[in-house]
């Protein structure tokens, strides 16, 4: 495994993280403990320290409460944990940006992740409006101070969110994340370069495209799960159509699509980190593979 600095943080990441979307069962699959106990072992076996999840990963902090059971019976300080905030999902998925909601957040996700501090704590795809709020950033500081975050991050809803993105600094936010994949750049056009002239650290989400890159589809795959189906059909012809000519004329031989996707995503010198979501042990194993990947 590599690791790479956070941006300005003191965090020293694997190039390759666990994305834990999964979790929370909107993948088509329930999650059991033991399920979340063996990726996130393997995944340590393999060199990865970095976990992102979110408040919102299945109701009531479903995909933290598997990484904090795990965590209860491992090194916390070995991990790299990153949640996030401003969604809420109790009895329904609903937004919650004021500041007394996050403060009432942040003390859930620590009691569900069983720590008292997270790494990263990333504004969660909100508006501009939801994110020009003193009162947020005023809290989240005093959070900072009182130790229970260590960093603030943001997760740009937008690829192309240049304003969050540019009032990181300001809001002292030190890492990005956003949609970053082979078929989808937009990131590179100005993100990415707010990102270098702040020195932030970029998690690169959804790099495998859905699943689009992992190379198992051909032109006419129907999808069934809960990922991809009911896209439009004519966009995802376009993009199988898309992916298949990049695995002829793009992926060496020899290397799996998969692997090849997330190493062309680290290429980028920008990228910190690639946190693509993993069913299975056997997929957390293909993940890591791309850190050794030299493209």
């Amino acid at each position: 495994m590599k690791y790479r600095r956070l941006g300005k943080t003191d965090l020293n990441v694997s190039v390759v993280g666990v994305g834990t979307w999964q979790f929370g069962g909107d993948w088509g699959k329930d999650y059991t403990q033991k399920d979340a106990d063996e990726i996130l072992i393997r995944a340590k076996e393999l060199g990865i320290n970095l976990i992102d999840t979110a408040e919102c990963y299945g109701p009531h902090h479903m995909s933290e409460t598997f990484i904090g059971d795990f965590l209860s019976r491992d090194r916390r300080e070995d991990w790299v944990l990153a949640t996030k905030f401003g969604h809420h999902w109790h009895d329904k998925w609903e937004n919650a940006w004021n500041a007394d909601q996050i403060r009432t957040q942040l003390e859930e996700s620590l009691r569900a992740l069983k720590t008292d501090y997270v790494d990263l704590y990333q504004f969660h795809s909100g508006s501009d409006e939801a994110f020009d709020n003193d009162a947020l950033w005023t809290m989240l500081d005093k959070q900072v101070q009182a130790g229970k975050i260590r960093n603030l991050g943001i997760s740009i809803g937008s690829n192309d969110n240049l304003y969050q993105t540019d009032k990181a600094t300001e809001v002292n936010a030190k890492a990005i994340q956003v949609v970053y994949n082979r078929i989808d750049r937009v990131p590179e056009e100005q993100v990415f370069p707010s990102c270098e002239r702040q020195d932030l650290g970029v998690l690169a989400r959804v790099p495998l495209a859905s699943g689009f890159l992992s190379g198992k589809y051909k032109p006419g795959a129907v999808f069934e799960d809960n990922v991809r189906k009911g896209r439009d059909r004519a966009d995802t012809d376009e993009k199988l159509r898309q992916v298949q000519q990049i695995q002829n004329t793009e992926v060496p031989e020899g290397v799996g699509m998969a692997e090849w996707a997330l190493a062309w995503c680290l290429k980028n010198p920008t990228v910190s980190c690639v946190i693509p979501g993993c069913k299975t042990v056997e997929q957390v194993e293909s993940n890591a593979l791309a850190a050794e990947i030299e493209l």
